[in-house]
């Protein structure tokens, strides 16, 4: 494989390009290549944001943790309004972070990678990339992830050549430990915190050992004037008028175990016709498109099926429209809290389950707006703290009734319909 001759970061890095090595094997090779480049560049522990002239934001996850770094992005800008401020993303979360004011550019990088030592592969993407975009640019780098770094995130940080590199250790929890196992090796700062959080008070929890202050943790969106005329322009072509009840279905996930069976999703849809008469708008990406027309095709023309038809930022756009969303923990979930709407999170983590979970509420209920989550009462067999199935399991213990219910309290306490509607639910 060649590269050219773009930084001689490359020639120190090639013996590793052309083994395969794995694991804690790969980061001990690495940061053993590395550790003459950064030598020069050692300085005091020290690190302050408002000394800081160039920072590197690492989040290369998923739709949802990326809206939930909105609040840090701007705490961040409070924080080092002279820095230039970088932020790399994955190209399929770009559209949401594209007009982002805090932040001096947004570069795409595309760390997907499968098939036969898919791993050595992304390492040698992430070195190429680092090389054409990253080399020695930024005083700190950051790895904006307490889960586990499934996507080369640290290395970027420490391909990039900066002088300081920060993020939550290997250590915090199992599975992390297990995965990123030798990561730590490759950060100037390895950060130890304890106890659930929810993902927005991780964020911003990097700010405070940078010497930085917190004084809004609100979510934010960066839509357009065309955003919002798509939005208003779709609706319309519907024949959606002023005053009409919008509620939102997101039933797509990341993970299969996070969605809920789409007979139950048609189940809901029928019943809140009858209580509350909404009309029901689904959103999707595109490769959720087959839920979407199931849904549709199931419940008839008063459906607003846009599963696959809208970026993400028409999809936030369209979700200002809803009074409320009713979403698997999953991304749309998070434009939809993002957007102002009130959310049903519908949860595959069963009550009382391991609080450090990924599929933990506590990390990722829907921030800064009224919601419910509904979860399993107890979890499915042979799951026990939560659910580790490839497929739909522990969320099944999850019933039409219940979700239902959620709506209904959740419309009683932002006041989103009529009397007449409020009389029709029985509501004393």
């Amino acid at each position: 494989m060649h590269y050219g001759n773009e930084s001689p970061i490359m020639k120190v890095f090639d013996p590793i390009l052309r083994g395969r090595r794995s694991g804690g094997t790969v980061v001990r090779v690495v940061s053993a290549l590395g550790a003459p480049l950064f030598a020069f560049a050692a300085k005091d522990n020290d690190i302050t944001l408002s000394h800081l002239r160039s920072i590197l934001i690492l989040r290369l996850d998923e739709i949802g943790d990326l809206v939930l770094t909105t609040p840090f992005l701007r705490e961040l800008r409070r924080n080092a309004p002279q820095a230039w401020i970088s932020l790399v993303v994955n190209p399929e979360t770009r559209n949401l972070v594209e007009f982002c004011p805090y932040v001096n550019e947004v570069l795409a990088f595309n760390w997907r990678f499968n098939g036969r030592l898919a791993g050595l592969w992304r390492h040698a993407r992430a070195l190429a990339f680092a090389a054409r975009h990253l080399w020695q640019r930024f005083d700190l780098a950051i790895v904006g992830r307490w889960g586990a770094d499934h996507y080369e995130a640290t290395f970027l940080a420490y391909f990039s050549g900066a002088a300081w590199r920060v993020a939550y250790s290997e250590h915090l929890h199992e599975v992390k430990s297990r995965l990123n196992r030798g990561y730590d090796r490759l950060l100037t700062q390895a950060l130890e915190s304890t106890g659930p959080k929810h993902q927005v008070e991780w964020n911003l929890d990097f700010l405070l050992p940078l010497g930085g202050k917190v004084q809004d943790s609100r979510l934010e969106l960066w839509l357009t004037d065309d955003d919002r005329t798509y939005a208003r322009k779709t609706l319309a072509a519907h024949g959606v008028e002023g005053g009409e009840l919008l509620i939102a279905f997101a039933p797509g996930a990341g993970a299969r175990r996070r969605c809920w069976p789409l007979e139950r999703w048609i189940d809901l849809g029928r019943r809140l016709g009858r209580k509350f008469g909404p009309r029901l708008v689904i959103v999707g990406s595109k490769r959720e498109e087959d839920l979407g027309a199931y849904i549709e095709g199931a419940l008839g023309s008063g459906v607003i099926n846009l599963v696959g038809c809208a970026t993400l930022r028409q999809t936030s756009a369209i979700l200002e429209c809803c009074s409320l969303t009713v979403s698997n923990d999953s991304g749309p979930m998070h434009l939809a809290a993002a957007a102002g709407s009130a959310v049903v999170e519908i949860s595959c983590h069963p009550r009382g389950g391991d609080p450090n979970h990924e599929n933990s509420p506590m990390h990722f209920h829907p921030w800064g707006v009224p919601y419910f989550v509904v979860q399993p009462e107890s979890p499915t067999a042979p799951c026990s703290i939560s659910c580790e199935s490839n497929v739909p399991h522990c969320i099944l213990g999850i019933e039409v009734e219940s979700v239902q219910q959620a709506v209904r309290d959740l419309l009683l306490r932002i006041c989103a319909y009529t009397p007449e509607t409020r009389a029709s639910a029985n509501v004393n």
